[in-house]
């Protein structure tokens, strides 16, 4: 009897497949949805009647699934690329170029196009056929591990057809068609629940849900576009591959389509262009990849993104709507920024009603004024801003924008940077918009180095009312940082000591740790070296500024303004008085600044030493060091994993040391 239903089931499991895989994969269902669906019933009911003859692999296993806590991390087994973009045909020629000037050959390349979808990237790994994990992306290398929900999707398979490979690893998105997107936020509305703004959300939210019934009732679909690793000899060409994935019962994008060279690309991308919103998914643009992947290896990677393929993004997309008002807000680092309040308007997926408006510059470009109607275009689908003005439209009673003098957040002056177009507030240490940043620059490591007080922590006691400047860091209370939660007696001993040894510094250190614009370390040693006192910097004029070492009209602006500000020297004046301190400063002479002139780079992974203290080090020894290669450099430092700037290095024939070499340099020059 056993031996009976076993081949029962059997054969139900596998002519759902065959009608999953005809429905799915070849677009060409042979069966109505009410014979698939008395197919199901019957089969979940020999299964329920026969628990022992369940396996993870029954079709019927999609819509089942254990509730989770929490998401466990995944290690991918081949990291998950992203892509570099381009958004004209100026800068799709211009990566056609790059690709023949790395292979140095002129053959005209091939191209796999696809759409690009707009979901969620999934790594997929199947073991002798049948799927084992699934995981998002992550940070390339690590993922969530969401396999009892993507085991929900339907058009997923739960085994493999044909001649699989033992092991392979394929890689897709996730996304929901505009049907089932429709019908989601429809009853979501008909429930009185809250609505997805675009099919993306949906696709992500659905897709993280701890409870995999909610997430098959979702709709969800995939594509899948490339392998990651498989163990079995794959096709030569990219869309190939994607033909035995198909082989093998993952389906994939039926707008794909292979062409024979880069203006064939453009065409493609035309054509899906004008066919948008008809497609029954969403889109943002198009990909293309070399097609031959010995040209692939070739061209290889550079940071998180291969060589041989770039997405193409399409125009964003543009309505018009009313310019009701404007504030100014205030960032972290007291850059104030003009945003548009809008007459709510639906673009680019989203409900918008605000909008950027760059700065002042940019509103006199526009001509724009409180009232106009104007054209928001969705950046890059992201960012929404104020593109143009229909000036036709504009009212009687619209009223020009202006910038305020004072902060709108601490009421200190506001200044235009030199030859810039942005406007700051001067109120630096006091300012609380800008409060949370300056603390923990304030805190850091290269600053006055408090060990145990980061980002977190310090969000946590500013929102308590602990912390409004970083003169409030040298007088926490005890009991008030033991109530704190995950803060206990000795979390917060340690904090107290971690501070009170802070105090004791450098004076280069405490001008680095104020947060002065555009004052980094090696600024700061030179106003330490040069003038010898915080008090001889504090009242120092622009034009004694501007004669030491590096700083320029700019900059010397920024500390002049800093120190004119009677809150700043407030706060300064009641750290001292705290207890901060630093040694005299003991002039060095030249012989003891051997690197004096120089300029250094450091890339790649230093293994002996933390990049910070190398840097340090040649700062205390006379150099600069700069972040970019240039015909100014003097010597790179190259540790692991360099990358394009030991190749620029190179190019300019500028010397290059590998790290050991470099502590045996330092070494010499120390002693």
């Amino acid at each position: 009897m056993t031996s009976e239903v076993q081949h029962k089931i059997d054969q139900l499991r596998q002519t759902i497949e065959d009608y999953n895989y005809q429905y799915y994969v070849l677009d060409q269902p042979t069966v109505p949805d009410a014979e698939y669906d008395r197919l199901m019933r019957e089969l979940s009911a020999l299964e329920t009647q026969n628990p022992e003859l369940i396996t993870a692999s029954s079709p019927t296993q999609k819509v089942s699934g254990k509730m989770d806590s929490a998401f466990q991390a995944v290690t991918h087994l081949t990291p998950m690329l992203s892509l570099d973009n381009v958004f004209s045909e100026e800068e799709f020629s211009a990566f056609e170029q790059r690709l023949y000037n790395r292979l140095d050959d002129n053959t005209p390349l091939a191209f796999t196009c696809e759409p690009k979808l707009d979901g969620l990237a999934i790594s997929i790994v199947y073991r002798n056929g049948e799927l084992e994990v699934a995981a998002t992306r992550g940070d390339g290398k690590t993922g969530e591990d969401v396999t009892q929900n993507i085991r929900t999707i339907a058009s997923i398979p739960l085994k493999l057809r044909g001649d699989f490979p033992p092991l392979l690893d394929v890689r897709g998105e996730v996304f929901m068609p505009k049907q089932a997107f429709e019908k989601l936020n429809q009853t979501a509305i008909a429930e009185g629940t809250k609505t997805f703004a675009n099919p993306r959300n949906a696709a992500a939210g659905s897709l993280r849900q701890l409870d995999p019934t909610i997430t098959a009732k979702r709709a969800l679909a995939v594509y899948f576009y490339s392998i990651g690793s498989a163990e079995t000899d794959l096709a030569d060409s990219h869309y190939e591959r994607l033909l035995q994935l198909k082989s093998w019962g993952l389906p994939i994008c039926p707008e794909v389509e292979k062409v024979s060279n880069a203006a064939e690309c453009l065409s493609f991308y035309s054509k899906i262009l004008k066919s948008r919103d008809s497609l029954p998914y969403e889109i943002d643009g198009v990909v293309y990849k070399v097609n031959q992947i010995e040209k692939q290896e070739d061209l290889g990677f550079v940071a998180k993104a291969p060589r041989w393929a770039i997405a193409h993004k399409f125009p964003a997309q543009e309505e018009m709507t009313q310019l009701l008002d404007v504030d100014f807000q205030v960032g972290r680092t007291g850059a104030i920024t003009p945003v548009a309040r809008l007459a709510p308007v639906f673009v680019g997926g989203v409900t918008v009603s605000n909008a950027t408006l760059h700065n002042m510059d940019e509103i006199n470009r526009l001509g724009v004024q409180v009232g106009d109607t104007v054209v928001i275009r969705r950046a890059g689908d992201v960012i929404p801003q104020v593109v143009s003005v229909v000036i036709e439209k504009r009212p009687e009673n619209s009223q020009p924008i202006a910038i305020p003098e004072q902060c709108p957040v601490c009421d200190s002056l506001v200044e235009k940077e030199a030859e810039q177009a942005i406007y700051r507030c001067t109120g630096g240490l006091i300012c609380d918009a800008q409060k949370k940043q300056s603390i923990k620059h304030f805190a850091s490591r290269k600053a006055m180095d408090i060990d145990g007080l980061g980002d977190k922590l310090v969000d946590l006691l500013c929102d308590q009312g602990l912390l409004h400047s970083v003169a409030d860091i040298f007088q926490l209370p005890r009991d008030a940082l033991i109530n704190l939660e995950r803060m206990a007696e000795k979390s917060a001993d340690n904090l107290l000591q971690a501070i009170e040894k802070s105090k004791s510094t450098t004076l280069a250190k405490f001008i680095y740790s104020l947060g002065i614009r555009e004052v980094g370390e090696v600024t700061a040693m030179n106003l330490a070296n040069e003038l010898r006192t915080l008090e001889a910097i504090g009242k120092a004029t622009q034009e004694e500024l501007e004669s030491i070492k590096d700083i320029g009209e700019i900059v010397a602006q920024h500390i002049v303004t800093f120190f004119s500000n009677q809150e700043n020297r407030d706060v300064i004046a009641r750290l001292v008085q705290l207890g901060v301190h630093w040694p005299a400063i003991e002039v060095k002479s030249e012989v003891e600044l051997p690197l004096l002139g120089e300029t250094w780079v450091l890339t790649g992974t230093l293994t002996e030493m933390k990049r910070n203290d190398a840097k340090q080090r040649l700062i205390e020894l006379g150099a600069k060091v700069s972040g970019s290669v240039s015909k100014n450099t003097t010597t790179v430092v190259a540790g692991e994993s360099a990358g394009s700037k030991l190749t620029k290095a190179n190019d300019l024939g500028i010397p290059v040391m590998d790290e050991a070499a470099f502590i045996e340099r330092l070494a010499e020059l120390e002693s």
